[in-house]
């Protein structure tokens, strides 16, 4: 009964070790490309593979935004990503919604 039981906990551990790894994994994936940003005095920034799912504060409010990536990025009018404005998707800019913060959404 000791060794059933042995092989018992070593089945649960090694399943719960892969669930964490894969879990991990997936979850530090990255946008490829680009979020750049303009100052409405012509002053870029840019974002460079930006990860899923973190909040990103920008430097200054963007006039405008465009997204470079390969994922939907959220544009948030405040920092922290708080008072949600739009999603963007890859491919697409927008002006004049004076963005503070965003977040790769996938």
């Amino acid at each position: 009964m000791n060794r059933l039981a042995r092989l018992a906990r070593l089945g649960l551990t090694l399943g719960t070790t892969a669930a964490l790894v894969i879990g991990m994994t997936s979850s530090a994936e990255a946008a490829t490309g680009s979020i750049r940003y303009f100052r409405f005095t012509g002053e870029e920034a840019r974002i460079d593979n930006p990860p899923d799912n973190v909040c990103i504060n920008l430097r200054f409010r963007a006039r405008t935004l465009s997204n470079e990536t390969n994922k939907w990025v959220s544009y948030f009018y405040n920092a922290n990503c708080t008072n949600f404005l739009n999603n963007l998707a890859p491919g697409r800019a927008v002006s004049y919604a004076n963005p503070l913060s965003v977040r790769v959404i996938g």
